[in-house]
């Protein structure tokens, strides 16, 4: 009986020759090289948007400490200024400031932790599988 593989038909694997089964092999080797390929590199960029997406967060985080900053060296020049309660709304501009400044750091390094590690281990784990799946395949073609 016949098989039917990429658009080709093929003769049963018992009949057909050493040199088409490498063929077929090498082909099907190939083939999952690529696709594995492919799984990682997606895995990667995945990782990478988490990451640039941490950092940028992070980037705000600081940028709105060094504002936080600014008011607070505000707040204290008006309270040695001995003005009237001027330097109480600076304190509370401050206060605000730092408390976006910490959920920015805190969204920031959960999305950093979400793309470590780099490593693609999806795909790492699914090669293994298909390594050993072909190494068990070896062994038992060449059992008697």
């Amino acid at each position: 009986m016949a098989d039917l593989r990429d658009g080709k038909v093929t003769r049963p694997v018992a009949e057909q020759s050493v040199a088409e089964l490498v063929q077929h092999g090498t082909e099907q080797v190939s083939k999952l090289i690529r696709d594995e390929l492919a799984l990682a590199r997606a895995e990667l960029t995945q990782k990478g948007k988490h990451a640039g997406i941490g950092v940028g967060l992070f980037g705000g985080g600081g940028a709105l400490a060094f504002y936080g900053l600014g008011a607070l060296v505000a707040t204290v020049i008006l309270a040695l200024d001995l003005v009237l309660p001027a330097w109480a709304a600076a304190l509370i501009i401050a206060g605000v400031l730092f408390v976006g400044a910490g959920l920015l750091a805190f969204i920031g390094k959960s999305q950093v932790s979400r793309a470590v590690p780099p490593m693609p281990s999806a795909a790492v784990r699914s090669m293994r599988a298909d390594v050993d799946t072909v190494t068990a395949a070896v062994k038992d073609r060449g059992q008697p």
